[in-house]
């Protein structure tokens, strides 16, 4: 396997780990991380009071305390940043190993932040199967554009400072294959958040308890995105109305399908579910809609028409 994830790529990750205050090892001490992927006991030692890699970093990291804790990232025995990519990228994959780091909203998180820097070289983690209810990860190619929904939706989410839109969409990316139910329910629940946020940042009053229909049709009043906007001067005037209305539609059919295939609601035993591919048109479906959403805000905002 050849190096194709550069030295940026690979900061990138790690700093983002480092920011927020992931470690690297989960729940198990350093050495018994690393002794998951190395022999540690083949490896050199720093220390000359030790003969191996096992020993000093036990001494360090387990007695004394005195590395610092992203100290792996640096340390030329490992050489993280420019060893071979199998090698890189093993080591990801068993930072959320599910014995590794047991806690699934976490794990969810830092794959969505792997696979957004993984992305732009053309790499992705994803779940190959599941343990006591956890995903286990690996690496593979990515050689289709399947991504392309969910990155453009962590796009729209820090475009609204929106950590609790992140979260959801993270949510999507463990899920959209392994749990359709779950991307199709969090889809919907992503629309109501953008709504709400757009609403939010206007100071536009709303309940609570709002459907997402209320919300969505409030939020297109808003921004003013009723097909009498456009002129019938324009050329294809009421194909764009069409298009208007069909993309309004979209809250009240996501609200039936999260009532019908989506998670949150019980199942008789006759039940059967949508598949992955039902999910992605769905969870595209969603990101389409808040993405035009958030584009108008972003536009209406930059020419002083949203107060």
């Amino acid at each position: 396997m050849s190096n194709t994830i550069p030295k940026q790529v690979r900061k990138n990750i790690f700093d983002g780990l480092a920011l927020d205050e992931i470690r690297w090892c989960g729940r198990l001490p350093d050495d018994d991380f690393l002794a998951r992927i190395f022999d540690l006991e083949e490896l050199p030692s720093t220390d000359s009071r030790f003969s191996n890699a096992a020993g000093d970093i036990h001494q360090h990291r387990i007695f004394n305390w005195d590395w610092e804790d992203d100290w792996i990232y640096t340390d030329r025995r490992f050489d993280l940043l420019n060893c071979p990519d199998e090698q890189f990228l093993a080591f990801l994959v068993e930072t959320v190993h599910p014995l590794v780091r047991p806690e699934k909203s976490e794990t969810a998180t830092i794959v969505a932040h792997y696979n957004e820097q993984l992305g732009k070289v053309g790499w992705e983690l994803c779940p190959a199967e599941r343990i006591a209810g956890r995903a286990r990860f690996v690496a593979q190619r990515v050689y289709s554009s399947s991504k392309r929904s969910i990155s453009r939706g962590q796009e729209v989410s820090r475009a609204l400072d929106s950590a609790w839109m992140a979260q959801e969409i993270a949510r999507i990316e463990a899920s959209v294959e392994t749990d359709p139910a779950l991307a199709i329910g969090t889809a919907k629940d992503l629309v109501e958040t953008c709504c709400k946020s757009i609403l939010n940042d206007m100071g536009v009053a709303h309940s609570k308890t709002a459907s997402l229909q209320s919300l969505s049709k409030l939020v297109v009043k808003e921004l003013k995105l009723v097909p009498e906007d456009i002129s019938d001067q324009a050329k294809g005037a009421e194909n764009i109305r069409l298009l208007l209305r069909n993309l309004a539609s979209i809250a009240h059919y996501l609200a039936e399908l999260r009532g019908l295939y989506g998670s949150g609601h019980g199942r008789d035993g006759n039940h059967r579910g949508l598949q992955p591919r039902h999910a992605k048109l769905i969870v595209g479906s969603a990101v389409v809609f808040v993405d035009f959403l958030a584009e108008t805000y972003r536009e209406r905002g930059k020419n002083g028409e949203i107060e």
